[in-house]
């Protein structure tokens, strides 16, 4: 190695997290929460995002440790860059590195310190994450030939990638106060009202679901956006929904959103990022899965519900199917049925046990920033040897 060569930083020092936003509660909400779990370990992060509106409720106050950046798009970027390298440079979604980006790599590449190039994918339960986890994918053309990237992908199996879950999260549920929370968000539940939550995309079927839950008596907290706007609407077209009470909720930051799922009886989630949060609530939920125009969503939930449901009775199974299924407007062998689970206290307070239980097995696994530096550190150790 040449004297004047920089050396290879600590895969502890600082690392820059690429975003672009597809979805801004999604892929921007992940790639927060991830940055916020890397500083709390010791890691300085630099978040470049196309489009970072969402922070603005999703955390107000910032975060000491991580730096909110533009997305930058031309050469002119490269002067704001040329602060500490980073050691690892996160892709998030596959959403492509910007130019600026890979030539830093590419000129740090030739003196054998180009940073670890991680393309963090989506989460899914289906067979190939196995697979493909820890891939190496080498650069064959362009701006970053020869400089290799990683797959690295988030699951529910040793085999994969794990869970985002902050290290306190637990302790956090476990000194939670339900009824305090409440009270603070103007939530006031009558006596044997069930508190369900509500996030979800546009839905053909949510008139269909209030109709269901109105055979209880139910509070339903509605998010901003799509499932204010559906509620209200339907509300406003029928008059057989007296059993429902619904309550528009504002912008709530992240760590507000996961005290309302922990409030919850029964929540409804969207995307990838609600998704984990639920499954950490350990309170019944349904998916609504991001809809492609392939199809190619209807294996993807149905692989996760299958793994979801592996040690529950084979009825509550398939009436958890049935559910997410119809929630989702795929094709099920029995859709009169499919909200029947929602109104029997016996199979929610089944599926409420085998949701914590579920949460209890996620728990033994290595979170996915544990893994993520576990990995980065390997990466790094190999590239010295070579030096």
């Amino acid at each position: 190695m040449p004297l004047n060569a920089p050396r290879h930083p600590s895969s502890r020092a600082t690392w820059d997290v690429y975003c672009r936003v597809v979805d801004n509660h999604g892929d921007a909400g992940v790639c927060w929460r991830l940055a916020v779990d890397l500083t709390s370990r010791g890691i300085a992060v630099r978040l470049w995002i196309d489009d970072a509106r969402a922070l603005a409720w999703m955390a107000p106050e910032g975060h000491a440790g991580v730096e909110v950046r533009p997305w930058p798009v031309s050469d002119d970027a490269l002067a704001v860059m040329d602060t500490e390298p980073a050691a690892v440079v996160i892709e998030a979604f596959g959403c492509g590195l910007p130019e600026p980006c890979l030539r830093r790599m590419a000129h740090a590449h030739l003196h054998a310190a180009a940073p670890v190039w991680i393309n963090l994918e989506y989460l899914s339960a289906e067979p190939y994450v196995e697979r493909n986890h820890r891939l190496p994918s080498l650069q064959a053309s362009g701006t970053a030939r020869d400089l290799t990237s990683w797959y690295f992908y988030p699951g529910f199996t040793a085999g994969t990638g794990g869970l985002l879950r902050e290290a306190d999260l637990m302790q956090r549920q476990a000194t939670f106060n339900r009824e305090t929370w409440l009270a603070d968000h103007d939530i006031a539940p009558q006596p044997g009202e069930r508190l369900v939550s509500l996030f979800c995309y546009a839905n053909p079927n949510l008139p269909e679901l209030l109709h269901a839950l109105s055979t209880r008596p139910t509070l339903l907290l509605t998010t901003p956006g799509h499932a204010t706007e559906q509620v209200t609407q339907a509300i406003a077209d029928s008059s057989s929904l007296r059993g429902v009470r619904a309550q528009a909720l504002p912008w709530l930051t992240q760590t507000n959103y996961d005290h309302l799922l922990w409030s919850c009886d029964l929540n409804f989630v969207r995307g990838e990022d609600s998704l984990v949060r639920a499954i950490w609530a350990g309170r019944p939920f349904l998916w609504q899965i991001y809809p492609q125009h392939d199809g190619a969503h209807a294996a993807k939930l149905a692989a996760f519900f299958a793994q979801a449901s592996t040690a529950a009775d084979p009825p509550l199974a398939e009436a958890i199917r049935r559910a997410a299924c119809h929630w989702n407007s795929l094709p099920t062998a029995s859709d009169g049925a499919a909200w029947a689970l929602l109104n029997s206290p016996s199979s929610m307070s089944a599926w409420g046990e085998r949701c914590a239980a579920w949460r209890t097995e996620l728990r033994a696994q290595p979170d996915l920033a544990t893994q993520l530096m576990a990995f980065a550190d390997a990466k790094n150790s190999l590239l010295q040897a070579k030096i």
